[in-house]
Formats: C-alpha cells, sequence, structure tokens
C-alpha cells in the first residue's frame, strides 16, 4: 500500500512538516542527537521528500520526547510529537510481529514471546 508519509504524519498530528525551513535549531538542542543516524532536522527533510527509510531508522526510537526541538522551532513544528507519529506508523507495519499460526514448533520461540505475542495479537 503506497501513502504519502507527510499527509500520513498530517492525519496523525495535524503537523505540516513543509512549514520547515531546515535551520536545524531542533538539532542543535537536541540532547540525543549523537546518537542518531538521521538528526532531527534530517528527519523533517526525509519525510518531506517520502523517504521511508526514515521509518526504519534509529532516530526515532532514540528521541526521548523532551520538547526542546518543539520549543526552540521557530516555525512551531512540533518535532516530537512528528517522531512520535513516525514510531507509531512503523508499530503499525507489525515488521516484528510473530505469526502464531505459523510457529511450526514450539520450540523455536521463547515461552515468554508466545505468552506476549498472544495477549497482543489475538482480541
Amino acid at each position: 500500500m503506497e501513502y504519502d508519509l507527510a499527509e500520513k504524519i498530517r492525519d496523525i498530528t495535524g503537523e505540516n512538516v513543509y512549514k520547515c525551513i531546515s535551520c536545524a535549531r531542533c538539532t542543535a538542542v537536541c540532547p540525543v542527537a549523537i546518537f542518531m543516524d538521521y538528526l532531527p532536522h534530517q528527519v523533517i527533510h526525509l519525510i518531506r521528500l517520502n523517504d521511508k527509510k526514515i521509518l526504519d531508522s534509529k532516530a526515532i526510537w532514540y528521541c526521548v520526547s523532551c520538547m526542546y526541538c518543539t520549543e526552540r522551532c521557530p516555525r512551531n513544528i512540533d518535532v516530537a510529537k512528528i517522531m512520535e507519529s513516525l514510531r507509531a506508523i512503523n508499530l503499525r507495519q507489525r515488521k516484528d510481529a510473530v505469526k502464531l499460526r505459523e510457529v511450526k514448533e514450539l520450540k523455536e520461540l521463547p515461552p515468554m514471546a508466545l505468552v506476549a505475542a498472544g495477549r497482543k495479537y489475538t482480541g
């Protein structure tokens, strides 16, 4: 299913990534930017390019939602909210989901993984 990442984020958060002027103030104040594979202003840029590799990046998971980026943004973009929406999109894709019906032997997985998956993916 093909979708526009910027529009998806706008639907989730109400934030318009096209307002970003790439000043990098968000990156300058980010306390965990040194650990990220993409800096906060680069994340916004990749969203604008509709580059979905950002969904698999470390940056969206390293964001601690301290809100410094949001406070410093001259365009009032809530960067922390955008990072959270990227995490939500990633999780909704269920890339790491265990398909219980496809498990041949229970010995293949730790029991805790089966219990957790059973609780998470059954309704």
